[in-house]
Formats: structure tokens, sequence, C-alpha cells
């Protein structure tokens, strides 16, 4: 049979999966409020360039359309989120496609990845996450399709795709060589030898460029950030842990992604497709190393489930609907009972409730509830992490209007962390105070040069050490706590609200010594 005929008949059948992946964001994505990174990410719409200290730029022009198009509300910023998520199904579902699998394969594959809780957790907020995922997911595809027409044209493609990818999250730059050394090792090296191959690379670095250039004029700062990370975050995670996530974070869709794993290590109708097996293997071992977060291998997975899906149609082809029913539902259903731990489908009090009937009852599920500091809490650090930030907000306002209007002119607003900056930058128009000043993650390359203040209103998540500091040094006249976030499921709860007083020349030095020192970094 001809090649251009083998898939054509499933293309709308793979949009009845995107629909579904669609609709249940589409219930969820309006619940409880932003996400702290969703914060940051936004804030970068008002600042345009071709680079931030966290991220590369892609996601700041996201910012700017949603925020363009949409407005500022928690159901517009995850509009592209859900808008990729689809386009994460439909790759995937191509993928199967292009393996040889049919109508189950595609069913099998979609709807293990919809409900995995991996996917389900990461792939509605606005992040880097769910869009570097797509990338991930639509290189695999390019390189299948160049692998089985010898289009050059794909080449191309997916030179575009890998530098839009670096220019959303350098770990696809990672993968791409994964990919890449995944093919020299296998038997479809030879089609790699060919001049198309360095016009690919070409175009990916032409794309990248910019964010290239702009990293070497502001001293590389994605290498202090990775460091940052590392010492802050990364160092929690052992390597018995990282293991450990990569087996759990998809529920029992695990048993559909290792049957593609294994599928194309040994199976002789994907043998074409060993290389993706490698570069699974090669990634994982670089993340392994780097001490990497559980969620940067997300993107590896969707062509692992595609396999998967060709595994099991392959080994019950001669089974009847009944049995192909029943191993759909045995490796869905469970994780559709565990969806509201991973995607706010319900209310939040709903939710609680859930976290701790199943968590009670499933010691497994712990995992969900344990935070980078590997303590357990009352609910996911992603649902802790978009509670308390109006509240917070709310209370800044009230003492920057407690104050006279000859006062609110020398009047800064500070805040300590990035997500306590997003949420006032955020909010600052509804509560009508000035915009924030903060010298942590990429607000140091906006901040103000100086400090010209006499009143500070300061956000201050260290439990009172930094304001103890400024009164011991004689680096302000006085202070006085006008209040701090409550909300007891906040992971921000117990952030304080000072008004700081008579702001000396030792803060402003201070302030000043440190902003130098950030933005050289």
């Amino acid at each position: 049979m001809p090649y251009k005929n083998r898939k054509s008949t499933y293309v709308y059948f793979i949009l009845i999966f995107v629909f579904i992946k669609v609709v249940i964001n589409l219930f969820a994505i309006g619940h409880f409020g932003f996400h702290r990174d969703e914060f940051l990410h936004l804030v970068l719409a008002d600042h345009m360039d071709w680079g931030y200290k966290e991220v590369p730029p892609f996601i700041a022009l996201l910012a700017k359309i949603t925020i363009t198009l949409f407005g500022n509300s928690v159901f517009a910023a995850r509009i592209f989120p859900t808008i990729f998520a689809g386009l994460i199904i439909w790759f995937t579902g191509l993928i199967v496609v292009e393996f040889g699998g049919r109508r189950f394969a595609i069913t099998l594959a979609c709807l293990a990845l919809i409900f995995s809780p991996a996917f389900a957790a990461s792939d509605y907020l606005f992040q880097p996450v769910v869009f570097d995922q797509f990338w991930w997911v639509l290189t695999v595809w390019l390189f299948i399709k160049y692998l089985n027409t010898t289009d050059v044209r794909y080449l191309y493609w997916l030179g575009m795709a890998v530098g839009l990818g670096m220019l959303t999250k350098y770990t696809m730059l990672f993968f791409t060589v994964a990919l890449i050394i995944g093919i020299l090792i296998s038997k479809q090296r030879k089609l790699l030898f060919n001049w198309h191959i360095l016009g690919a690379m070409a175009l990916a670095l032409l794309i990248f460029l910019p964010n290239f250039i702009w990293q070497i004029t502001h001293h590389f700062p994605v290498i202090t950030h990775m460091a940052a990370l590392r010492k802050e975050q990364l160092d929690y995670i052992t390597t018995g842990q990282f293991i450990e996530q990569q087996l759990t974070v998809h529920g029992v869709a695990l048993f559909v992604w290792f049957t593609g794993f294994v599928f194309l290590i040994f199976s002789f109708k994907l043998r074409n497709f060993q290389f993706l097996a490698i570069a699974y293997v090669l990634i994982f071992i670089f993340l392994l190393e780097m001490d990497g977060k559980n969620y940067y291998l997300f993107g590896a997975y969707p062509m692992l489930f595609a396999a998967g899906g060709f595994g099991f149609e392959r080994w019950l082809k001669s089974s009847g609907l009944a049995l192909r029913t029943v191993i759909i539902t045995f490796f869905t259903l469970p994780n559709i009972l565990l969806l509201p731990l991973f995607l706010p489908i319900l209310s939040l009090q709903q939710t609680v409730a859930w976290f701790k009937y199943t968590t009670r009852h499933i010691n497994a599920l712990k995992f969900a509830i344990t935070w980078e500091d590997q303590k357990t809490h009352a609910t996911t650090q992603d649902y802790a992490d978009m509670l308390g930030w109006d509240e917070m907000a709310q209370k800044v306002g009230q003492a920057y209007h407690g104050l006279t209007p000859e006062q609110q002119k020398q009047t800064v607003v500070y805040a300590d962390n990035y997500g306590e900056a997003g949420a006032l930058h955020h909010y600052r128009q509804q509560y009508n105070y000035p915009d924030v000043a903060s010298l942590n993650s990429s607000f140091t390359l906006w901040a103000p040069d100086t400090l010209g203040c006499k009143y500070m209103i300061y956000v201050d998540d260290s439990n009172g050490k930094n304001i103890r500091e400024f009164v011991t040094g004689n680096m302000i006249g006085s202070y006085k706590k006008i209040g701090e976030v409550e909300y007891y499921l906040a992971r921000e709860k117990g952030t304080g609200i000072y008004l700081l007083t008579d702001i000396k020349f030792p803060l402003k030095e201070r302030y000043r010594t440190e902003l130098v020192r950030k933005r050289q970094q």
C-alpha cells in the first residue's frame, strides 16, 4: 500500500481525542487563581526582549498576544496552554499512524496521555512546560516523517521546530542532541548524511541566534539561574526519587509508555524507530546526572505512548472489541478517578477533601502532595501556589492608601520573590498602588537603578529576618507590620506586609550594590 494512503483515514478520528483534551482543560482552567510562575511569565509581556534570566523569549510573545487578545483573567492566561495541549494529543496520534497503528492504537495512546497525571497537571498552566512538550513531540513527528518519506522538506521544518523550541526552553537542545545521537547509533544513520541536515541546523541556529546574543550581552544568566536552581531546589531530588517519579507520575499509564519503550527496542515492526528509545535513555541519564526536575522529561513520553498504543494493538490484533475495551478502561479509568488531584476540575474545598481521602487510602499518591521541601502538605505545591495572591495585593493596597498623598509620592512597593512581585504587578491597577520593584529573578532587569524613596511597603517572605537586618544595620527609621497572608492553604501563608519609614542611605546603597551584582550574573 502506498505510504500516502496508509495514514489518511485517521485525521478526523484523532481530532476526537484533541476535542476531549481541550474540553477537559476548559472545565478547569478558570478555577483557583494564577500560579506564581504564571505571574512571572505574564509580566514579561510588559518587558519584551530576546531573553530573560529564567526563560527564552517565546513565552513572553505568547503573554503579549494573550493579554492583547483575551485580557488579564486566569481563564485567558490558560487559553494558549490548552491549545498547545490539544496539539500534543494531535501529534501523538499522528505518530501512532506513522508507526502503522490504527484506531485502537490511537485510542489507547491518546487516552492514556490525556489522563496521565503528569500531563493533566502540567498542560493547563501558562508556563514554558506545555510549550516545551509541544516542540519535543513535533520534533519527533518531523523526524519520523523524514525517515518514512526521505522528503528533505521535513528537515527544514524540523530545523524551524528545534529553533523555536530552544526559544521556549533550553532543554530542547539536549533532546535534539539525544535524538541525533540515537539516529547515529541506529541503522537509520545514513539518512542524516546529506547537506540538508546542515541547512536544517543552520536554520535552527539562525532562529535561536537573537537569544544567544542576548545571553552573551547579559553575561549568560541562564548559567547563574541553573546554578541557583540546583542549589535551592534540585539538590532535594535524589537519583532514586527521580527514577521513582518517572515510574509513578503517569499512574497506570506507566504500562502503556513502558510497553512502547520495549517495542521500540525489540519489535521488528518498529525497528526503524529504535533511535527514539535510545534518545529517551540518553536524555533520562542526562537529567538524572543534572538533578533535573521530573517534568523536564515529560516531553519525551508522547512518542513512547504512541509506540505503546501500537504495541498493544499488535498484541491484541486478533482480539475482539470487548477485550480491547477492557484494556483501554484498565489503563485510563484509574487515572480519570484521580484527575482532581492534578487538574482543578472541582471546587477548592472538594479538591482538598479529595486529597485527604485518596492519600489516606493510597499511600503511593503521597508524591502528589510532596513539595520541593520533601514535606507533605494539604494540597499539591501547584495548587498552593495559586492561592493568597489577591489577599496579598489587597493588603498592599490598603497599606498604600493609608498614607497621605505626600507620603504616597515618596513610596516604593518592594517584594522579596518573583511570585510576590508578579502578583503585585498584576493587581496594581485593581488596587491602585505603584508598580513593584524586586531584585529577584528577571525583575532585576527592569528594577529602578536607585531607591529614591522615603517610605517602602515591603513584602517579606523571610519571617521578618530582613526587617530585623534593616533595623540593626540602621538602614531604616522604623517599621510597622500592616498584615500578612492568612489564607491557610496558600504557599505564601505568613508572608508579611510591612511599612518602612525613613529609608536611609545604607539601605539604598545595599539595594544599588545588589542590583549591579545581579545584573552582571
